[in-house]
């Protein structure tokens, strides 16, 4: 059972849970399903631990701002005490097609006053376009999607569809790599073919994302 005091209150009733406490004095308590702890706290808890009668009470105290977390036990079927040591790196990976997702959710990532009109045009025999729209002055933009640091092979390919549009409309058509980096190999067909690059890191575009699920669900709170 779990009795939570802070900024708000709470109360869970009697159930079969995991509890884990980390070594920065965190803490989560998981019901059976589901990735998301019911209760928690923060680092930097401070924790009491006592016995009443037959029940084992686990206190943890936050104080900036004060919330307290009282977890009690009437029985116990597994005890894990491990020293964990972890060093290793976090890398993040997303898609193409996730950075797609997320540039064409937050348009501003490609520049301000860029419009998406549609992704993953059909160009024929050139490809596809993975974002086509328009600027603030009313160009058309074509977007070249890399998740990795865009080669010659992108640029080559980006120049391709651009032509391409070009000759199909009649417009003035900017081309854009949207990717982490460019190549020092790139830099200066890019230049010498009159196209663009803007930075967009994989990070931010999954950040675009979760922030998007986060919305949704909350509309069903």
């Amino acid at each position: 059972m779990v009795d939570y005091e802070g900024r708000a209150s709470s109360k869970l009733e009697w159930g079969e849970r995991l509890l884990i406490v980390k070594a920065d004095g965190s803490v989560m308590v998981h019901r059976p399903t589901g990735y998301e702890p019911v209760n928690w706290q923060p680092p930097g808890c401070v924790f009491q631990v006592e016995a009443e009668d037959e029940t084992l009470k686990v206190k943890a105290v936050r104080f900036h701002p004060y919330e307290v977390l009282n977890i009690y036990f009437d029985r116990i079927l597994h005890l894990l005490a491990a020293d964990l040591k972890d060093e290793g790196e976090f890398s993040l990976y997303v898609t193409e097609l996730d950075m797609q997702r997320a540039l064409l959710a937050s348009p501003q990532l490609v520049e301000e006053g860029f419009k998406p009109i549609s992704a993953e045009k059909d160009m024929g025999e050139s490809g596809f376009i993975d974002i086509l729209g328009e600027d603030s002055q009313g160009n058309l933009v074509v977007v070249e999607i890399k998740r990795n640091p865009a080669g010659k092979e992108a640029v080559v390919q980006l120049d391709r569809y651009v032509k391409a549009l070009r000759e199909k409309t009649g417009k003035p058509v900017r081309g854009i790599i949207a990717a982490p980096d460019l190549k020092r190999e790139a830099q200066s067909l890019l230049a010498s073919l009159k196209l663009e690059f803007k930075p967009v890191s994989p990070k931010k575009c999954y950040e675009v994302l979760k922030a998007g699920r986060e919305t949704k669900l909350s509309e069903f709170v």
